[in-house]
């Protein structure tokens, strides 16, 4: 499969929904594409292109979901026909981006939303060239620091993902997006974040907590969000058990059904054996019924078991 393809393909597959352009932009950057300006013939050319950008991802996914359908029957087309077919759908939309580009130089959205675009075809590098031109062209928008911040983060230099995101919420404190990602990159680059900040591991750790802290402060009800705040008590040095257990605590209360229920009694209960608390875990596993958390719930049964046996 081409470079062209990974990225969006693998966005496709995992979430089974059509990757519209506004949402992707919505949700790497934080911002929403604004409503067209009839009277404006760039504005309107621009979310023309917009247009083509949707339509197509939209015609793509559908493809995606016949030839799954087909595939399951034992039929379908062959990979590399369905392959061919979504890469040159998508080279017709870089025309388009390429094609108003050439004609609107200094438009810094359509540098954003192209290099949004890229990226999620699996082509960084160029996604991260046309952020920074957007980037220059209005330094004012948030959402470029944002997304070449998360170039950064993955593809280095990791200190300066650092800058980028605090110039992003700078200049859009209430963007959840921004506190979120700085947060995981923060967590995840712990030494990158020691010798830019000057602090150690423990106050860096703070660091990454405070920030996802705020993240939900913005967005309490935010249930992904929650987890990631959660889970990453368990990676501090040592684990911050006490913290985790309330911070799971709260997720539970914003778990929007009972998956979601059953996977925080899971951590639940794993945090409770760590701590000694053998009643309260065995009353977590007891609730556990999915068959997708059976597995956890057998091997914290027995982890249970041996830590009551002692």
């Amino acid at each position: 499969m081409s470079n062209l393809l990974v990225g969006l393909l693998g966005a496709l597959v995992a979430t089974n929904q059509p990757a519209a352009v506004s949402n992707l932009v919505k949700q790497t950057t934080g911002i929403s594409i604004e409503v067209v300006n009839p009277n404006d013939p760039i504005d309107v050319a621009y979310h023309k292109v917009l247009t083509e950008d949707d339509d197509a991802r939209a015609e793509v996914d559908k493809w995606i979901k016949e030839g799954n359908a087909f595939a399951e029957q034992g039929a379908g087309a062959p990979t590399v026909t369905l392959n061919a077919r979504i890469e040159q759908r998508f080279a017709e939309v870089k025309k388009a981006y390429e094609n108003f580009l050439l004609k609107n130089p200094s438009h810094a959205r359509a540098r954003l939303a192209y290099g949004c675009f890229l990226n999620e075809l699996g082509e960084d590098y160029e996604g991260s060239l046309q952020m920074e031109k957007a980037r220059e062209l209005d330094p004012s928008n948030p959402a470029a620091w944002n997304n070449l911040a998360n170039y950064y983060g993955h593809r280095s230099p990791v200190k300066k993902s650092f800058e980028y995101y605090a110039k992003a919420i700078e200049l859009n404190p209430k963007e959840t997006t921004y506190y979120w990602n700085f947060a995981t990159t923060v967590y995840l680059f712990r030494k990158d974040a020691m010798e830019f900040y000057k602090i150690d591991e423990q106050q860096v750790f703070d660091k990454a907590l405070d920030l996802y802290r705020q993240a939900l402060k913005l967005d309490p009800t935010n249930f992904v969000l929650a987890t990631d705040y959660s889970g990453s008590f368990y990676g501090t040095k040592p684990p911050r058990y006490e913290e985790g257990l309330v911070a799971w605590q709260n997720t539970l209360k914003i778990a929007r059904d009972d998956i979601e229920r059953e996977g925080v009694y899971v951590h639940l209960a794993r945090i409770e054996i760590n701590l000694g608390r053998m009643d309260d875990a065995r009353k977590h596993l007891d609730v556990i019924t999915n068959q997708m958390y059976l597995n956890l719930k057998s091997s914290l049964s027995k982890k249970l078991e041996k830590q009551k046996s002692k």
